[in-house]
Formats: structure tokens, sequence, C-alpha cells
């Protein structure tokens, strides 16, 4: 049976004006991820504020960043996920692909599900990251949904 998981992170603060990985998968190096969907989410509390730009990319390192705890959706399945993921990042890593992009009201959020055989695939040993741009200060929160 595959094995699906999700990236959920606490709320993570973005700088204005710059580039912020929020969440980065890992594929183990014996096979591939597939994204499912992704959602992002902003407390911001201006009508006016210009949108946020998110993307959902391939990253080539891995930057400086902590571990994030993984979870499967079904726990009764005893095997464990071989996905890792990190968040909280204080060096960015460096951007590679860019597969889906979006601009998101700072008062609001985004969620996508990819439909049946259109799913990002993450290769063998490879990276993919969701990652925010926002003009001014505002909080996030997110998650990806993955199966492996």
């Amino acid at each position: 049976m595959a094995q699906i998981g999700i990236a959920v992170i606490a709320e993570e603060a973005l700088a204005a004006a710059t580039v912020e990985t929020l969440i980065q998968l890992i594929a183990a190096a014996n096979h591939s991820i597939k994204i499912l969907g992704w959602g992002v989410f902003f407390d911001g509390v201006s009508v006016t504020a210009e949108p946020v730009q998110v993307e959902l990319l391939r990253q080539t390192t891995a930057g400086t960043a902590s571990a994030l705890t993984l979870v499967k959706l079904n726990d009764s399945n005893a095997d464990g996920l071989d996905t890792t993921a990190q968040q909280d990042f204080t060096g960015e890593p460096t951007a590679g692909d860019i597969l889906d992009v979006a601009e998101v009201h700072p008062q609001s959020g985004y969620e996508v599900k990819y439909p049946l055989g259109q799913e990002p695939i993450c290769g063998a040993g490879d990276r993919i990251g969701l990652r925010a741009t926002a003009p001014a200060i505002v909080n996030a929160r997110a998650k990806i949904f993955f199966e492996e």
C-alpha cells in the first residue's frame, strides 16, 4: 500500500520582501514522491495589502534549516515514511524549476489538490519546496500532502 504523508508547519513570520522557504521535502534515495497538494494561509490585517507570491519548486540544495516531523495519514499502516522534511530556514536553498505559482492575498489562503496523473514528482534523492515572498510582514502556515 502506498504511504501518504503530510508536512505541516506552525505559524512562521515572513519578513517584508524576503524569499522564505516554508517547507522542503527530501525524497529518499531509493524512490520518488508524488505531490498530491499543498496549501498556504496568512493572517494579514490590511484589505489593501499586496498579494504574497507563493511557489512550489524543485530545490537543488538543502539550505540551512531545522528538521520537520512528518505525519502519516494512515497510522494503521506499519510502514514508516522514508521522506524527510525541513522548516525554519536561516539559509535559503538554491532554487530550481518552478512547478506551480499563486498570488495570495495576505488576509486569506490558497490550497491546491492536483488531478490524478498531473501531480508534480520529486525524484529519488531530490528536494521540493514551498516558498513565499510577502511585500509586507505577515505570518504564514503551510502544508504539503505527498505519496511515497
